[in-house]
């Protein structure tokens, strides 16, 4: 089993939620499963910000990023975010290693539009890295921050992240961990399945938006790349990775429009 999971920066947020986390995932590992987790951190991102006299601004659910909120990325999400990850990792047991995805080009980037500022779109996964080091037992842990050739860092969208990591690592499952309990309709009740179309009609009618918006278009993007099962689900609850692995339906399942008889 080959999968790819990110975690919301939101689950995070508390010790109690990182080692549990931390938890599941190394014991995931321990049984044979080969993982990549992939982790933003926008709320705290914000936070840094503020307390700086930052504003966030977001189009699209995407933060648009100068050199002033690339720096403090930086800092954050590939700094300390992603250091007290790993080392819950290895305290759970997994042999973890932190990378950004500037590290040895594991995903090169390129910019996504002049108004979002230093925000990437991810172009290619180093999939040989991945096969190295999950080859050899150990976890990548990858912040989501991109590069390209020319030595350009760049801001990447966490869930577009995983998702192209889940293209090039050829993963059987992509799993988003999230704070709310899957993809809402427009009443607020979780759909424990979705399809593609539905998925876009949710996003034309204004009812998925911000960071739901941009966890879908990631979605609809590994199933369009042969991922065969994407999941958005809620990281809070108990066991959620193992269960998931295991096949229970927890969240939201997205799949390919099916094709009229």
């Amino acid at each position: 089993m080959r999968a790819v999971i990110k975690l919301g920066g939101t689950l995070l947020e508390t010790e109690a939620s990182r080692r549990r986390l931390a938890r599941e995932l190394a014991q995931v590992a321990s049984d044979g499963a080969r993982l990549v987790v992939v982790h933003g951190g926008g709320k705290q991102m914000s936070r840094f910000l503020a307390d700086r006299g930052v504003s966030s601004r977001f189009v699209n659910g995407l933060r648009v990023t100068t050199p002033e909120v690339l720096e403090a990325v930086l800092m954050v999400v590939a700094g300390s975010i992603n250091r007290q990850l790993v080392a819950t990792l290895i305290e759970a047991g997994a042999m973890a290693i932190g990378l950004s995805g500037v590290d040895g080009c594991l995903m090169e980037t390129e910019p996504l539009s002049e108004e979002l500022g230093a925000v990437g779109r991810p172009v290619r996964a180093n999939s040989e890295l991945l096969e190295l080091l999950t080859q050899h037992g150990y976890m990548p842990v990858v912040a989501c921050v991109g590069g390209d050739r020319r030595g350009a860092i760049y801001n990447v969208n966490a869930d577009q992240m995983a998702a192209a990591l889940a293209a090039g690592f050829r993963a059987d499952a992509l799993i988003l961990l999230t704070d709310v309990g899957g993809v809402l309709d427009g009443n607020g009740r979780p759909l424990p399945e979705l399809t593609s179309n539905q998925a876009r009609q949710l996003i034309a009618e204004g009812i998925a938006t911000g960071g739901m918006q941009a966890k879908l278009e990631a979605a609809l993007g590994a199933l369009r790349a042969g991922v065969g099962r994407v999941l958005i689900a809620p990281g809070a609850e108990t066991d959620v990775v193992p269960r998931l692995l295991a096949g229970e339906h927890i969240g939201t399942r997205l799949i390919e429009q099916e094709t009229p008889s």
